[in-house]
This record gives structure tokens, sequence and C-alpha cells, in this order.
């Protein structure tokens, strides 16, 4: 193969000197900064509860529904046909299992009918992966991850018109599709990315170079969206780049496949990419537009996670159920003693939420007058922390037999119930997609973004004296108008919501704790200005609080449709509101607490010293049972010396 030659001046160096401050920097850039269509998380954090943006629920068109309601139908035969264990022990999901999900269109459910797809709304492609995940959530990760953040989100989004009929039908029909952003010292700092695009001279091709771990579907994938960093030049912006690439390219070796501690039919692997060529009809968007595409793509692509959540909820309830009514203890079924009886309730409400945020989310996706960037990571980070607590507390309420794999629970003659694989599975979605703490530092940035744009000057160590005196104007004007309307609102008045019935006081508590969150963080703003940034415990209290509050306000909206909807429920959906919401309220009352009375500046200074050795007495007296390596693997670019791991599925 002939050498590629460079464009003249790139810099070809392939690990970027990075400070906190530049790494800021692209973060920063890459973010969406305006708000052209509403939001409602972002005005909770504002002070404001806008029940008009989230009330009366939207739902599908009839032509949508239908046309949803049978793929669903379709599904739950296929789904009824998988054996889970068999994905479980043999590690990895059968090829007659992908041409069943291939043959109804199940790797289309998101992509444009013109294109070959199903064209399903998000409300039905979100409760599709909740029905396939309560299945096999290796499966639904396996869906999710070629639809949500694969190939067909970010060409559908950003591609070219010929780039959409490439490859869009492609992946309709089944070509799977991953994603790959990660390197084995690159995780959410995209600023040190490592991986290279080379541009050619006469501009016709790029080549990449790199190594990229935990590529989520890369053991098995036909068709890669690769991350990589195209060096400045002349004619070349450069930086993070987002391309389209073959799977079985020259130079691509799936290096190892990774296995975890749940989702053990993951395709998930190291792949190395040595001086692959790609052609540059195959970039999507511009150079530089890579993590702007990442970014964009993931505003709807997270809500696959609280998806898979909500069906966990929804199994763990049923077991739940059907256990504490037939395990009797000092002649009482388990569930009619209190310390039990608290564990139903909050596995049951809390589901309830969860699937209730969770359709909010999807239907303000679908009706697209919602800048909907906030709700979808509120939903990932909730709904992951609150579905992992409820397989937990479902294993507990289980016992011993929670503790016991459905393997050796049906080899001794009883019902083979996968709590503790739940509870494994489950893990992941904390750290999947953007942490609980990154998701923290996200949402924060874009909850006190109001205030960065009028007092960003004042607080930024560059500024020159002049600029910051017309920022303390322009922050003089703003907080003269905004301040004055979180004193009173409807809070405080008792007929307030009254249409929400018994729910009411619940929306008044929501509309007043707002208005409290905001005044928190006005105050915070006043007390720490730029080191603002640095106080994340109390970041992450002031996010948690807001997702408690969106949940609570999602909950009861939810209760109030499904209420008129079905009448054959009666009050049951009130009953399941109000508590959820009693429930998150004691949450909200201690996160208020601890944003003024923490551990927050011991926790980093013990932490410092624990980094400094002085605590490594501590540790005698064990032995290190890790197998020997380094804590981070080298990945430096070349070629690989290793047998390819890739394989088609199906």
């Amino acid at each position: 193969m002939s050498t590629v030659e460079p464009a003249s001046g790139t810099n070809q160096d392939p690990e970027p000197e990075v400070d906190e401050r530049r790494a800021r920097q692209v973060a920063e850039q890459a973010r969406e900064s305006g708000w052209s269509r509403p939001s409602f998380a972002r005005e909770l954090y504002l002070g404001r509860l806008r029940l008009d943006l989230i009330h009366p629920l939207t739902e599908p068109d009839e032509p949508s529904r239908r046309r949803g309601e049978a793929f669903l139908a379709e599904l739950r035969r296929v789904c009824e046909g998988i054996d889970p264990q068999r994905i479980e022990l043999q590690e990895r999901i059968p090829d007659e299992t992908i041409a069943a999900l291939r043959e109804i269109g199940a790797f289309g459910m998101k992509i444009p009918a013109e294109y070959g797809g199903l064209g399903l709304t998000q409300v039905h492609y979100n409760r599709a992966l909740m029905l396939v995940g309560s299945v096999s959530p290796a499966i639904g990760a396996l869906l999710s991850a070629h639809q949500s953040i694969g190939v067909p989100q970010p060409v559908a989004m950003f591609g070219t018109e010929e780039q959409r009929n490439t490859f869009l039908p492609r992946c309709a029909e089944g070509a799977i599709s991953a994603f790959l952003l990660t390197e084995p010292d690159v995780g959410s700092d995209p600023a040190r990315l490592r991986c290279t695009a080379t541009p050619a001279r006469d501009g016709s091709e790029y080549v990449l170079d790199g190594v990229k771990l935990w590529t989520t579907n890369g053991v098995v994938a036909e068709l890669l969206v690769v991350m990589a960093r195209v060096p400045e030049g002349p004619g070349h912006r450069g930086g993070v780049t987002a391309f389209v690439v073959e799977g079985d390219s020259a130079g691509i070796t799936v290096e190892h496949r990774n296995r975890f501690m749940g989702l053990k039919g993951l395709e998930n692997g190291v792949t190395r990419l040595h001086r692959v060529r790609v052609p540059a009809a195959n970039r999507i968007g511009e150079e530089g537009h890579g993590l702007r595409i990442a970014l964009s793509t993931l505003n709807t692509g997270r809500l696959s996670l609280p998806a898979m959540c909500a069906g966990g909820g929804k199994w763990a309830t049923k077991v739940a159920r059907e256990w504490a009514r037939e395990r009797v203890q000092w002649g009482r079924p388990v569930g009619r003693h209190e310390e039990v009886a608290k564990k139903l309730s909050f596995i049951t409400a809390t589901t309830y939420a969860m699937e209730a945020m969770l359709d909010l989310a999807g239907q303000m996706a679908d009706d697209r007058r919602h800048d909907i960037r906030i709700e979808a990571a509120i939903a990932k980070l909730w709904a992951s922390e609150m579905a992992y607590t409820i397989a937990d507390e479902l294993v507990q309420v289980r016992g011993g037999r929670g503790f016991e794999t459905a393997g050796s629970l049906a080899a001794r003659g009883e019902r083979g119930v996968p709590a503790e694989q739940l509870l494994r599975d489950l893990r992941i979605n904390r750290i999947f997609e953007g942490s609980t703490e990154i998701m923290h530092l996200l949402i924060a940035r874009e909850a006190v973004d109001a205030h960065l744009s009028v007092a960003g000057d004042i607080i930024d160590p560059d500024t020159s004296r002049s600029d910051k005196a017309r920022a303390v104007a322009r922050a003089s004007g703003f907080y003269a108008r905004w301040l004055p309307t979180l004193v009173v609102g409807q809070g405080q008045v008792p007929s307030a919501f009254a249409e929400f019935g018994p729910l009411a006081a619940h929306l008044r508590f929501v509309e007043r704790s707002s208005r409290r969150l905001a005044r928190s963080t006005f105050y915070a703003m006043s007390r720490w200005q730029g080191k603002m940034e640095v106080k994340q415990g109390f970041l992450g209290r002031v996010v948690d609080i807001g997702a408690e509050l969106f949940a609570m306000s999602a909950v009861v909206v939810r209760a109030r449709a499904d209420t008129d909807a079905h009448p054959e429920r009666g009050t049951t959906p009130f009953e399941l509101a109000d508590v959820f919401c009693h429930q998150a309220r004691l949450r909200i009352d201690i996160l208020f607490e601890g944003l003024w009375s923490n551990t927050d500046e011991l926790d980093g200074k013990l932490a410092r010293r624990l980094m400094d050795d002085s605590y490594t007495w501590l540790e005698e007296g064990v032995l290190d049972p890790s197998l020997p390596g380094p804590l981070i693997a080298p990945a430096a670019p070349g070629p690989s010396e290793k047998e390819d791991q890739h394989r088609r599925m199906g």
C-alpha cells in the first residue's frame, strides 16, 4: 500500500499537551450554548415551575401509535423466544436471535422510513428498549448503542444526504454499528484525545491512527463512528472530528473482547486503528465538530438507559410483589413486616416515577418544541441511580435467594429468578454514557448557564478591568429583575394547582423548592464566584435537587393523565404518585441541608492526604489479589501484534 502524504504543515504529534484550562475550553466549545427552545428542567433550576411545558401530556399521533404498537407486538413475540440464561452462560447473543431481530426491523427502529427504517417515535423506541432490556439487557445495549449513539443517529442528524442514502439503509437492514470515542487514557476529557486523522495533501481521504477502548458493539460492528483529532494546518481547522468507518477496513484490529461483572453478552472491546484510510466523504460534519456532534447525539441517545432502567424496575416490582406475598416469616407474609414493606413501597413508587420521567422526556423529544438536553441528562442520571437501588433492595427482599444465581435456583427445583443478575447488569448504567459524577458537572453547567452568561466576565481572571465593569452592569440588571421573582409564587397559594386534586400540595412544594434552589445557587455564586466550578459537592446536590423536582413534576402529571385515560385503575395512579412524592420530599430536604452543612472540605483534604501516601499503614495486614500489570495499559499508535477478534453476527 502506498504511503499517503499528509497535508503540508499538519502536526502529527499523537499526544497533545493539555492543561486544565485547555481541557475546559475544549469542553465549553463543544457544548450547545444557545437556548432557542424552552426547557422545563432549565426553568426549574432558575426558580420557575413552567407546568405549561409538560401539561397536558402530548401523545403520538394515531398512525405513529398504531405503527409503534404493531412493532411492540412483534418484538414481544421475538423476545418470548429468547433464552436469557443462554446469553448469560455463553456470553454472547445467539445468531438466530440477531436474525429474528433483523427480520422485524429492530435495527432500524429510529431510522426514518424513507431510508428503510421503521421511523418509530422516541416514546415507542423507549418502550421497545424497555421490553427487550427486561429479557436481556445485553440485547438492549446492542440495539441502543447501534441506534442511539452508533452510525444512525449522528448521520441522520448531521450527515449529508449522500451519507444518509449510503449508510442508513444498511443500518436499518441490520448492519451493526458502534461508537468509538473513549481511549485507554481518555474518558470524559476529550481534549486529550490521541487518535489522529491525518488528512491527505489532496484532501481525498484521512488516515486514522490510535487505540479505542470500551467499544460497545465494536467486536461485531460492520460500521463504526470514530472520533479522531485532525491536526491543525493550512486548509484544516483541525480538532476532534467524526468519521464513518467500515469495520473491515485494512488496519483495523479488534485486539481484545472485554468482559464485565454484568451484561455478559455485551460485545465490547479494544480496537486499534493503524493507518486506516477513510474517504473524506465519510467525514460527518466539519472538522472540529466531532464533540458537538457527539453531545447532540447523546441529548436523546441517553434516553435509552432510563428506558432499560424502567424495564428493570417493572420486573423488580413483579418479583417483589410475588415473593413478598409467598414468603412467610413469623406467621405473616414478609411483605406485611414494616421493614420489607418500606422496600416494596420504594420499588413500586420509584418504578412508576421512572416510567413517568421516561415517557415525558420521550414525548418532549417527539414534539420537537423543547430543548431536552437537561431533561435527558437528568433522566439518565436519576434513573440509573434509582434503578440500581431498586435492584439492591430486591436482592435484600429475596434474602439468600436474591444472592443465588438463577441457574442454581432452577437446579434445585425453584424458579430461577435472576435478581443478582439484575443488580450486576444495572450497575453499568451509572457509568455508561457519562458517569454520575460527569453528569452532575454537565447538568450543573447548564443549570448555572444563566448566571455564567451574565457574570462570566466578572469571575474570569483574564478579563480586563473595563470588561469587568461592563459585566457588573449587565449582571446587576439581570439580578435586579430576576431575584424578586424568587420571593413569592404559586407554591404559597393554598388553592394553586387544584386540578391535580390530592397531588396539588406536591406541586406547590415543587414550586417553592424550585425558587429556594435558585436562591441557593445565587448565594453560592455570590460567595464563591470563580471558585464555583470546583465546588462539585455543592453543584452535585443542586443537580440532585432539581432531578427530584423534575421526577415529582413528571409523576404528578403522569398520574393525572393515567387517571383520566384509565378510569378502571381508580385512584391507584394518585396513590403511587403521592407515596413517591412524599419519599422524594424527604430526600430533597436532606439535600438542601447538605448544601451548606457537609464534609466536602474535609473529604477533599483526606483524599489529598491519601494520595500522598499518608495512610499506607491502614493497608497493612492484607494481600492484593490483583493480576500484575499497569493500571492503564499503554496505547501507543502502531501496527497491531494481536489476533483480530472481530466477527460478524447473524
